[in-house]
């Protein structure tokens, strides 16, 4: 004879209101979003103080922005919803300003641009003409029309170039003084007053004997603006700081990160040193090889501020590791002192010349 099941399941035998297979990826996600959020206080922690971290500084900002908000998400997981969302919450605080997203794209600048406001342009050339881009790279300078040019790679990846390409560019700007330190090129429509190399003195001896284009990473230029005001101008190029074509597995991948930033961090030094005693306002602006994720922006000279506020865009960047992949990285970066009103900024684009966008900014002296 079968017996009859009881009517009501006892308490201790009741099934669980959570699959397995939710709880586990509940447990994934608390995992997940506490690893994030050690990351991030680490990142904060190291970044700009170790040249191990180097590595790390490559993690597109973005992500700062984007992985505790997809972690927050899966907080709707009912299981260890509250752990997941405290988690991501913290690490979103925590790096939302590494994430290079501007908060004031709406606000616009400094105003409307007096008759006067300078027209700078800013530009990685991607190794000048090497590969053929000759037409396309004067195209892209021509159009700008641009008072002030801070030019960068003004070198080929085999040597210098020649004498025949530096009177095309004076021919090509005929208005304008050249000014040519190493890679970087200025060229002025407003009169030079003058020009000052920014000098590394604590450089490794192997960098600073192998030339100007290893030595000199910064070239300030006071230009004239009339009525006794003088505007100081920094063009700058910082040493990369690893060399995509090594990867983590290979013991030069280390040693390259170690040697250059033995480069980077006497230059980060000789510009706060030079800035520190200008009398001058200021503009600095370039490749600075510094994402805004990274630790090294602390090492700004002081009292500068970064111009994106009179930018249009929510997230700027300037660089992508292919041509054809989205720019999430921001490399080239203007920082003004607080006499120098920006009234538009914004990055344009490369005609295929290079594989950085140029800075465009219209600036005046309040």
């Amino acid at each position: 004879m079968t017996t009859a099941a009881p009517a009501e399941t006892r308490a201790d035998q009741a099934p669980s209101p959570h699959p397995p297979r939710r709880r586990w990826a509940g447990r994934v996600l608390v995992g997940a979003a506490a690893l994030w959020l050690v990351f991030t206080l680490a990142h904060r922690m190291i970044s700009g103080r170790s040249w191990l971290w180097l590595a790390v500084d490559t993690v597109p900002p973005l992500a700062f922005l984007l992985v505790p908000l997809v972690l927050g998400l899966g907080a709707t997981v009912r299981r260890h919803r509250r752990a997941v969302a405290l988690l991501a919450a913290a690490g979103l605080l925590l790096g939302a300003g590494l994430s290079g997203v501007n908060l004031r794209w709406w606000q616009g600048g400094d105003g409307a641009a007096p008759p006067d406001a300078l027209r700078i342009f800013s530009w990685n050339t991607g190794y000048w003409d090497e590969w053929g881009e000759t037409e396309a790279l004067y195209r892209v300078l021509r159009e700008a029309d641009a008072d002030v040019y801070l030019l960068q790679e003004y070198w080929y990846e085999q040597g210098h170039p020649t004498e025949e390409t530096l009177a095309r560019l004076r021919a090509e700007f005929p208005e304008h003084q050249v000014v040519v330190l190493g890679e970087l090129v200025t060229l002025s429509r407003v009169p030079v007053l003058r020009q000052v190399p920014v000098e590394a003195p604590d450089l490794p001896a192997a960098v600073a004997e192998a030339g100007d284009e290893w030595r000199y990473k910064a070239l300030r230029t006071d230009l004239d603006l009339g009525a006794g005001r003088v505007l100081s101008a920094y063009n700058v190029h910082l040493p990369v700081q690893l060399s995509p074509e090594h990867g983590p597995f290979d013991g030069d991948f280390y040693r390259i990160m170690r040697e250059q930033r033995a480069q980077r961090e006497p230059q980060w030094r000789a510009l706060a040193r030079d800035v520190r005693a200008n009398p001058h306002p200021v503009l600095l602006a370039g490749d600075l090889n510094t994402t805004p994720a990274m630790g090294d922006l602390r090492k700004v000279p002081e009292g500068l501020r970064d111009a994106k506020y009179a930018m249009s865009s929510p997230y700027p960047a300037s660089w992508a590791y292919r041509p054809e992949w989205p720019h999430w990285w921001r490399l080239d970066w203007a920082f003004v002192s607080p006499q120098v009103r920006v009234h538009d900024y914004r990055f344009g684009t490369a005609g295929g010349a290079s594989d950085h966008r140029p800075q465009e900014l219209r600036v005046s002296l309040s």
